[in-house]
C-alpha cells in the first residue's frame, strides 16, 4: 500500500518525540511530583521498579512483530497513551492522587515500552540505511524535546500555577498551598493547588498525545513492505543465536560487569538529586521549588547534556574510544563529589545550577564513551539483538541500585548518601583495566548520546 512521499525529518521527529515523552512523565516527571506531594523518599526509590518495563520489553517484541503492522500498533498506543494521561489528570486530584499516579504510571510504562518496540521497527522497516543514518540526530534531538518539554516547561508550569496559590502559614513559619475549589461531573470538591497544577500538566500531556495521535494517522507514512512485514519465527530462533553468541564474546564477564557496574553511584546520585534538592533546609536538603526544578533539570540541564554528548562523540569519533575511555570516565564520575559538597555545605539555589549543570555536561561526556563501548560489543550479523541485550543489563544496572536509593538515603541521610555514591563508582572504573579496549573496529552506526542511555 502506497501513499505519496511524506517528509521523512517531520514524521521521525514526531515519532522520538511522542517516544520520550511517556518515558519523562514515568521516570522524571513522576519524581518530582511525588517528592511535591509529600512522599517518602523510601517509596520514591521504588519508583525506579516502573522502569522495569523498558527493561524487560524485548520479551514481547515478538508479539509486535507478529500481530498487525508496526504503524496500527503505533497508533493503538498513542491513543491508550492519551487516555491514560487523560485518567492520570482526573486521578492526582483525588484524595487517593499517590496510589492512583502510581497505578497509572505503571499502566503508562507498559504501554509505551511497546509504543518504543513498534516506532524503533517501523523507522527500520520504513527507511534505508542512508536514511535511518541521516535522521539520528533528528530522533535525537526530538526526544530531548520531548524530555525539555517534560520534567522543563510542564513542571515549570505545574509548579508556577500551583505557587499562585501559596500563602504563608503557621505564624509565617511555614508556606502551604491554598485549596481550590472545582466542580466535576456535578460534583463540588477542593483540592490543594499543587495537586491542580500537576493535574493541568498532566491534562496537556493528554491533549499532545491526541495531536500526536490525529498527526500520525494524517502524515505517517506505509513502510515499503508494509504487507509483509512480519518473520516471528525466523526471529525467535535468530534470537536464541544471538543470545549464545553474545556470552561465546572475549572477556565476557568483564564486558557485562562493566555495563552492569560502572554508573553505579551515578544511579544512586540521579534518583535521590531531585528529592535532596526538594527537601526543606532542616531536613538536608535545599528547599527548591517545584517550577525552579523545572527550570533546573528539565531546560538547563538537558541543555548542558546534549553538549556534553556531542562533544564527548567529536572527540572520540576523532581520537578513538581508547584514548578517551578514562578520561571521560574520571569527569563523569567525579561530580558526585560535588553532590555531597552541596549536602554538606547547602548553599543557595544558584550552586545548585552550577552542580546541576556540571555533572550534565559531564555525564554527556561519559555516556558517549559508554554508548560506542557498548555499541563494540555487537557482532554486525546480530546487531539489534547484542545491543539489545547489552542495553538490558545498562538498565538493570541502572534499576536495582535506584530500587535502594530511598532506603539507604533514609538511613544515611544527605551527606553521606552522597559520599557513598561518590565511593561507589570506584568498582565500575577499575573493570575499565580488563576491557577489550585494544582494537578499533568501525561502528555499523554511531551511538546517540542522550538517546541510547536509560535517563
Amino acid at each position: 500500500m502506497e501513499k505519496k512521499q511524506h517528509n521523512a525529518g517531520l514524521w521521525v521527529s514526531v515519532l522520538y518525540f511522542a517516544q520520550g515523552l511517556p518515558y519523562t512523565v514515568v521516570n522524571l516527571m513522576s519524581v518530582i511530583f511525588l517528592k511535591g506531594m509529600g512522599t517518602s523518599n523510601e517509596l520514591i526509590g521504588l519508583t525506579s521498579l516502573l522502569s522495569f518495563p523498558w527493561v524487560l520489553k524485548g520479551l514481547w517484541g515478538p508479539v509486535v512483530d507478529l500481530y498487525s503492522t508496526k504503524r496500527k500498533w503505533i497508533l493503538t498506543t498513542e491513543i491508550i497513551c492519551a487516555f491514560l494521561f487523560a485518567f492520570l489528570a482526573f486521578g492526582v486530584l483525588t484524595p487517593q492522587a499517590i496510589i492512583i499516579s502510581l497505578i497509572i504510571f505503571t499502566a503508562i510504562a507498559f504501554v509505551s515500552a511497546t509504543h518504543d518496540i513498534a516506532i524503533d521497527g517501523f523507522y527500520l522497516n520504513t527507511l534505508n540505511k542512508d536514511q535511518q543514518a541521516l535522521f539520528v540526530g533528528v530522533r535525537n534531538t526530538a526526544y530531548r524535546g520531548a524530555v525539555i518539554a517534560g520534567s522543563g516547561i510542564l513542571v515549570f508550569f505545574a509548579g508556577k500555577l500551583a505557587e499562585e496559590h501559596l500563602v504563608t502559614g503557621n505564624g509565617g513559619d511555614t508556606k502551604i498551598y491554598q485549596d481550590i475549589p472545582l466542580s466535576l461531573f456535578g460534583a463540588s470538591f477542593n483540592v490543594s493547588a499543587l495537586q491542580y497544577g500537576w493535574a493541568t500538566a498532566f491534562g496537556i500531556c493528554a491533549i499532545m498525545f491526541v495531536l500526536i495521535y490525529l498527526f500520525q494517522r494524517w502524515y505517517l507514512p506505509y513502510p515499503r513492505n508494509y504487507a509483509q512485514e512480519s518473520d516471528a519465527p525466523q526471529q525467535t530462533t535468530s534470537f536464541i543465536e544471538a543470545f549464545t553468541t553474545y556470552f561465546q564474546q572475549d572477556k565476557i564477564g568483564w564486558i557485562v560487569a562493566y555495563v552492569l557496574i560502572f554508573r553505579l553511584g551515578d544511579a544512586l546520585t540521579f534518583k535521590m538529586a531531585p528529592p535532596f534538592l526538594m527537601d526543606k533546609v532542616e531536613k538536608g536538603g535545599l528547599a527548591v521549588s517545584t517550577s525552579e526544578m523545572g527550570l533546573l533539570s528539565g531546560t538547563l540541564g538537558v541543555m548542558f547534556l546534549l553538549i556534553g554528548g556531542l562533544l564527548g562523540g567529536y572527540l572520540i569519533a576523532k581520537q578513538g574510544l581508547k584514548k578517551w575511555m578514562w578520561p571521560t570516565a574520571i569527569l563523569q564520575n567525579s561530580t558526585n563529589v560535588l553532590y555531597w559538597l552541596l549536602a554538606i555545605n547547602q548553599p543557595g539555589i544558584q550552586w545548585a545550577y552550577v552542580v546541576n549543570s556540571i555533572e550534565q555536561f559531564t555525564y554527556g561526556l561519559g555516556v558517549a564513551a559508554y554508548t560506542v563501548f557498548l555499541m563494540r560489543t555487537v557482532r554486525p550479523e546480530y546487531e539489534a539483538s547484542h545491543y539489545a541485550i547489552t542495553t538490558a543489563f545498562m538498565a538493570a544496572g541502572v534499576l536495582i541500585p535506584g530500587v535502594f536509593s530511598g532506603y539507604l538515603q533514609a538511613n544515611l541521610g544527605y551527606q553521606n548518601y552522597f559520599l557513598m555514591s561518590a565511593l561507589a563508582v570506584i568498582p565500575g572504573m577499575l573493570t575499565i583495566f580488563f576491557l577489550p579496549l585494544e582494537d578499533e573496529p568501525k561502528l555499523a552506526s554511531m551511538p546517540r548520546p542522550g538517546l541510547d542511555d536509560p535517563d
